[in-house]
């Protein structure tokens, strides 16, 4: 590829500079960056949310994002992803 050298001038991911260096065929699904993704909020896990935060946002000397996650029915959200939504909503 001739024109390689112009995406050497941009930062790069480590799944990035992969695939450029065993072409670019070489992650195959599931594999690499897409692996990562977060499962988007649905409707209900947000109304669920909102529900939590304004129980337990008024509680003082306990921390919130805890409360919620204890309380939250899906099992796999982590504290930064909760922050993280609720910063969207």
């Amino acid at each position: 590829n001739k024109k390689a050298f112009v995406e050497l001038l941009f930062w790069k991911s480590p799944a990035a500079v992969r695939e450029m260096t065993e072409g670019y065929s070489s992650l195959r699904e599931g594999e690499g960056a897409g692996r990562s993704r977060v499962p988007p909020w649905t409707p209900q896990e947000e109304q669920e949310l909102r529900e939590l935060y304004w129980k337990y946002k008024e509680v003082e000397g306990e921390d919130i994002i805890a409360a919620i996650l204890a309380h939250l029915p899906a099992p796999g959200r982590t504290r930064r992803q909760v922050v993280k939504q609720l910063v969207r909503l």
